[in-house]
């Protein structure tokens, strides 16, 4: 018969595998608990990487409908429950396997599809979700840093072509009142002429 403890131990694994859109199956031996705490800091606080039992784990699994790990759970297993970005959790426990030969990917499963430890490592090769979404920004703000440009260049064209050399023109507006007192003088210095001429 179960004890409360294995029942609340199965529940809780369940949960986890249905909250996770992924989960990879590890074996850890000989791992410290120092390397151990170093793998869970580098996959992130979304994701969980949990020792298990095998016997309570198979249970779980199947109460969840995750048949991926079925034959793969032996040894000291440990299991890696994603809620975040796949890829970037992949990558991060494919990292810490190449650098801790102790931690050894066996199987897991993505989206309900099973994988293989050669597939887990393909996942982690891909680009991460924020890669990805920095691509399609980049994608989508080109033409508008485009058309600034563009907008920017017609203004400074604008702004050259109503320079106009109307300072240098200036003086040349000021020389004709000038013109017109000269003619008046000369017409004032005619007229006492003609008034002479008149009179005699």
């Amino acid at each position: 018969m179960a004890t409360p403890n294995k029942v609340a131990a199965v529940e809780e694994i369940t949960n986890d595998f249905n909250a996770s859109n992924a989960a990879v199956l590890t074996e850890y031996r000989g791992l410290t608990v120092a390397q151990l705490k170093e793998l869970r800091v580098s996959l992130g606080r979304e994701n969980k990487f949990s020792v298990v039992k095998n016997t309570l784990t198979a249970i779980a699994a199947k109460e969840a409908g995750v048949g991926a790990f079925e034959g793969h759970l032996a040894g000291p297993t440990a299991i890696a429950f994603i809620k975040g970005d796949a890829v970037a959790a992949a990558k991060s426990l494919t990292d810490f396997a190449k650098a801790n030969k102790a931690l050894v990917i066996k199987t897991g499963y993505f989206e309900g599809r099973a994988l293989d430890a050669a597939e887990v490592a393909a996942l982690a090769a891909l680009e991460s979700r924020e890669v990805q979404l920095a691509r399609v920004a980049a994608v989508l703000l080109a033409p508008m840093a485009a058309a600034a440009r563009t907008l920017d260049a017609l203004r400074i064209k604008l702004d050259e072509g109503t320079e106009s050399p109307a300072a240098d023109e200036a003086p040349a507006a000021d020389e004709a009142p000038a013109e017109a007192p000269a003619a008046e003088a000369d017409a004032a210095v005619e007229a006492p002429a003609e008034a002479q001429t008149t009179e005699a």
